[in-house]
């Protein structure tokens, strides 16, 4: 049982992981657009970009990573999702913001710092996910109480 449950937890970590690569796509995307297309300075256009990739990363993970757990209506559990990796986000705004601000000012500068504040924020993300926002439903048989002998 407890190999299921390990299997099960690093099949879903993969999952979340593939996830967050896709959210730095989007992510990247979107800063590189606000950055040059819209003329946002590193740091708002940052903050839109984290909008932009923390939604699609919700959308992915209700959908791919985490089915059948917590049918919360998508509206509050995308708040709550935002809520909650929100430490994971100071995280990881904080780790670009340090990128940003120390390394020689180049293209490339800002797509390290979105890398490294992502892998920065990926465990806290996941386990944040798992327990706060798709909580997993028991099966009916751990839902009810344990039997003494008598």
């Amino acid at each position: 049982m407890l190999a299921r449950t390990d299997y099960a937890i690093r099949s879903q970590f993969s999952r979340f992981a593939m996830v967050g690569v896709l959210g730095f796509m989007v992510d990247a995307t979107v800063l590189y657009l606000c950055l040059h297309g819209l003329g946002f300075d590193f740091y708002s256009g940052r903050l839109v970009s984290y909008l932009f990739a923390a939604t699609t990363t919700w959308y992915l993970n209700r959908k791919l990573t985490f089915i059948g757990c917590d049918s919360t209506a998508p509206g509050y559990q995308w708040a709550r999702f935002v809520a909650t990796n929100g430490i994971g986000g100071l995280v990881n705004y904080g780790s670009y913001s340090l990128v940003v601000a120390l390394l020689p000012a180049h293209l490339f500068v800002p797509l390290i710092g979105v890398a490294v504040g992502s892998i920065a924020g990926l465990g806290f993300n996941f386990a944040a996910s798992r327990l706060f926002v798709f909580k997993q439903s028991m099966p009916k048989t751990a839902q009810q109480p344990l039997r003494t002998r008598q």
